[in-house]
């Protein structure tokens, strides 16, 4: 845990302010602007970039995966300039919140997998790209995306104490946590060989 040096009023607009970031559904607005439809009833009616891809419009799914990944680092860049590493830290934590719970959409978000890998790479570069790399790999072996996300996620602390940034993991296990909690589903699909694959249309 980093050291609190913030006030808690400054903490807590932080907070508020990273969540509302975080809560933006970047995927059903791109697909809206791109005329995809509703998300919603398309695959598995998640809102992040990999049910964006089952639409079939892969540049649809670059700018999810690339706008849910930026909410999260400039949530934590932002508060890093302006207070310091304690209000970094927490604006990852809530923007990654606001990903999953968002207010706009009846706190019926993503599986945060994007944000996730954005605010570690805004947190520590070597960190995140470490990450990257884990969920490239395994989802090119593989072909499953929630896998991917999964293996990428519980290598996180490793990869913190490995790079000397351990003052992280206690953010870091929360959000892994909070990966595998919402990948809960997926985890039993994955187990029961039903799975859809990247690119699968369902």
């Amino acid at each position: 845990m980093p050291v609190i040096e913030t006030s808690l009023e400054l903490l807590a607009l932080t907070a508020l302010l990273a969540y509302l970031l975080g809560s933006v559904p970047f995927g059903m607005i791109v697909a809206h602007v791109m005329g995809l439809g509703n998300l919603r009833a398309i695959g598995s009616g998640n809102i992040g970039a990999t049910n964006v891809l089952r639409t079939g419009n892969k540049a649809a799914a670059l700018l999810t995966l690339v706008f849910d990944a930026g909410k999260g680092a400039v949530a934590v860049l932002v508060a890093r300039a302006a207070l310091g590493e304690d209000a970094a830290q927490l604006a990852g934590l809530a923007a990654f919140l606001g990903h999953l719970f968002p207010v706009w959409l009846g706190f019926r978000g993503g599986k945060g997998v994007a944000t996730f890998l954005g605010i570690l790479l805004a947190l520590n570069f070597w960190v995140g790209l470490a990450a990257c790399a884990t969920w490239l790999v395994v989802a090119l072996v593989t072909r499953y995306s929630s896998l991917a996300a999964l293996m990428s996620a519980a290598l996180v602390p490793l990869w913190l104490i490995f790079l000397d940034y351990g003052f992280a993991l206690a953010l870091a296990v929360a959000l892994t946590v909070l990966i595998y909690l919402r990948h809960a589903a997926n985890i039993r699909r994955l187990r029961a060989g039903t799975e859809p694959r990247i690119g699968g249309k369902s």
